[in-house]
């Protein structure tokens, strides 16, 4: 009569039975987190065909709209030689920025880039959505006109919309700027500087809403000379 013996317990996280062959090992991989973080934002994809030879890289093509677009737009925002509005360049807000990076994220998601592509679509969305509160012909501040303001762009409701639009985005941009601080130090500076950005424009209209328009226009182009509250005290006494 045959009869069947057991596996042996398992020691040290192996288990085996010489006599019938079975041989069964527990084992664990280790991963540091410079690494998770990279195979997490851009994981690796198998790719179909031989896009990387075939296509240029695209993401010089998104960068070189954004920087345009962002430098112009900086320059005319800090009324460098007059410089005042921004309707004679509003192609930074359609065609220069947006279309460049549009084309940059479609061929990074043919690649395969899933971050690059995240950050040009973010881009792209950021200056056509910045651009339509820079048409006067759209009217969009019509509906808090009054008498004594009959466009309606200096009201505070209409200027704390903005402020609190800017704040989000900058939040957002922070976001990203996170997850770019151990992957690209391009991308984290580029991130750093724009969430900056955004958050001391925020803090521009927040002062319109509030009527200190000195104050506004002063954030608006980061101007170092306002007096510091140890000035003033100076000059009070």
């Amino acid at each position: 009569m045959a009869t069947t013996e057991p596996i042996a317990p398992a020691k040290n996280g192996h288990v085996h039975d010489e006599e019938k062959g079975l041989y069964r090992t527990t084992t664990g991989v280790t991963m540091s987190p410079e690494l998770f973080e990279k195979l997490y934002l851009t994981p690796k994809v198998p790719h179909v065909g031989d896009y990387n030879r075939r296509f240029a890289n695209p993401t010089a093509l998104g960068f070189v709209g954004f920087v345009i677009s962002a430098f112009t737009f900086s320059v005319v925002l800090m009324g460098w030689g007059g410089a005042t509005g921004f309707s004679p360049v509003v192609g930074i807000f359609f065609f220069t920025g947006p279309v460049l990076l549009l084309f940059a994220m479609v061929f990074e998601w043919v690649m395969g880039n899933f971050f690059p592509m995240m950050v040009m679509g973010l881009f792209a969305v950021f200056w056509l959505s910045f651009g339509m509160l820079q048409l006067p012909t759209l009217g969009l501040a019509l509906p808090y006109a009054t008498e004594a303001d009959p466009t309606g762009m200096s009201s505070p409701q209409y200027n704390a919309v903005i402020a609190l639009y800017l704040l989000v985005w900058g939040f957002a941009l922070f976001t990203f700027f996170i997850f770019t601080c151990k992957i690209n130090a391009v991308f984290a500076s580029i991130f750093g500087l724009v969430t900056t950005a955004c958050w001391v424009l925020s803090g521009a209209y927040w002062k319109v809403t509030k009527g200190e328009f000195e104050m506004a226009g002063r954030l608006q182009t980061v101007s170092p000379g306002y007096p510091s509250e140890l000035d003033v005290r100076k000059e009070t006494d």
